[in-house]
């Protein structure tokens, strides 16, 4: 049964209306969702460890007698790594190394080292920036066991200087994965607890006896631990609220159409919300993008999964050129945007808005995932309008340095006090002169 993907066609009218059609997604606000969470957090908040044990027993069929047997000794780590089959471990280490340079790089060039500079009258002003004292990692478990973002996760706060890294992820019937366990290893994490749900945000969030409060929180989750992170938003920070995976392709034509296919298909087979878009000025391409889909789609694993993401939120988009292209994958700021063109860099100068940029045909989007080392995670739901990869810099907080010389103040006290007494703020105008040589 062929897919009845989308086609639209810029040129067309209605087509704005007919786009943003597709686009649209508004993470349902589950009411039981939502109750079941503030009660959890709740009582976390209030009962501590014994909250978060007995839902963790409850939720993961578990029979742990207190939250500190929990917790996984660094020798069971090891030992998972060990275990690992040589060649997976190879590979799960070989993506370590590039996530971990990849960001020791950032870390030199996205402004992490302090600063001040000296005025003519001796006044000081700077920057200091310093890392957070602790991290949160959460990673799913049960079915979804995600080693690439235990790295993605865990390295750039390791490479910022965090000095410790607490990391949670659920295990059901007690059953852990040796390749999270392996990449918490790798990644350097510190303390690893199999509890998860919104009692191991909450936990995060609020401290217990046994489990550390952190600074922030990040890591993917389902509906409740998306609600548990917003709602602790502000107690500590957290990296964002992720919605569906997506990916935008921008082919001129020239790239293999199975290729083009099999990358819309790497991320519809995340969920059936996920979404895969094609924009192409060739008809003729978008055609055997099309037979190629219809071909492939039977050898996948998850065809079905696929299936609902592209005919519910996949489109294939006939553009008037590569121009067009650019504009409109700006208008759509996806999360993962691959340029499979003959010149690339040509197109990537006109993009503004993009989570992360998949430059020429041999740039897949998945290589981005496990091991190029730029981070993958990245903002979804047109959010990278206005923000950014996770990175080193999310590990970071920057204070201001000011010292006044005695000059100085005669300066700048004039100017302070005039605005004070504008704004009605006296205290604030006679705090600056009491400093100034003719002060109160």
């Amino acid at each position: 049964m062929s897919i009845k993907i989308r086609k639209l066609d810029s040129s067309a009218d209605g087509f704005r209306k007919a786009l943003h059609a597709v686009l649209a997604f508004e993470a349902s606000e589950d009411d039981a969702i939502e109750r079941s969470v503030a009660q959890i957090l709740a009582d976390v908040k209030t009962r501590g460890d014994a909250a978060v044990l007995d839902y963790t027993n409850r939720f993961d069929r578990l029979e742990a007698k207190s939250v500190a047997a929990l917790e996984l000794p660094m020798m069971e780590l090891e030992a998972a790594l060990e275990s690992l089959e040589p060649k997976r471990r190879a590979a799960l280490e070989a993506a370590a190394a590039r996530v971990r340079g990849y960001h020791e790089k950032q870390k030199i060039e996205c402004g992490s080292h302090s600063w001040q500079y000296t005025e003519a009258d001796g006044t000081v002003l700077g920057q200091k920036v310093t890392p957070l004292d602790r991290a949160g990692i959460y990673v799913p478990g049960g079915k979804a066991a995600y080693p690439s973002s235990v790295l993605m996760n865990a390295i750039p706060a390791r490479v910022a200087g965090v000095r410790e890294i607490v990391m949670v992820v659920p295990t059901p019937d007690g059953v852990k994965n040796p390749l999270v366990l392996a990449a918490a290893l790798l990644g350097g994490v510190d303390r690893v607890f199999t509890i998860g749900g919104a009692q191991a945000v909450g936990a995060l969030a609020y401290g217990t006896d046994t489990v550390p409060q952190v600074d922030k929180i990040c890591g993917p989750g389902n509906a409740y631990v998306a609600s548990a992170k917003r709602r602790v938003f502000g107690i500590v920070g957290i990296d964002m609220i992720a919605g569906p995976s997506e990916i935008l392709v921008l082919c001129d034509g020239t790239t293999d159409p199975r290729w083009v296919a099999m990358d819309l298909f790497s991320q519809a087979e995340h969920d059936e919300l996920a979404q895969s878009i094609l924009l192409c000025p060739d008809a003729g391409f978008i055609a055997r993008v099309e037979d190629a889909i219809n071909e492939l789609i039977e050898s996948m694993p998850r065809r079905d999964v696929i299936r609902a993401s592209l005919e519910g939120r996949g489109a294939l988009v006939k553009v008037r050129d590569m121009a067009e292209a650019c504009a409109i994958a700006n208008d759509i700021a996806p999360e993962h945007l691959e340029i499979s063109a003959l010149e690339p860099h040509q197109w990537a100068h006109e993009i503004r808005h993009a989570g992360a940029m998949f430059l020429g045909r041999y740039t897949s989007e998945s290589l981005g995932d496990y091991c190029a080392g730029p981070n993958h995670v990245l903002p979804t739901s047109r959010t990278a309008r206005f923000s950014s990869p996770l990175g080193v810099y999310d590990f970071f907080k920057r204070s201001s340095v000011i010292e006044v010389s005695a000059d100085g103040a005669q300066t700048l006290g004039e100017i302070a006090a005039e605005l004070a007494y504008g704004e009605g703020l006296p205290a604030h105008a006679r705090s600056a002169e009491y400093r100034m040589r003719n002060g109160g």
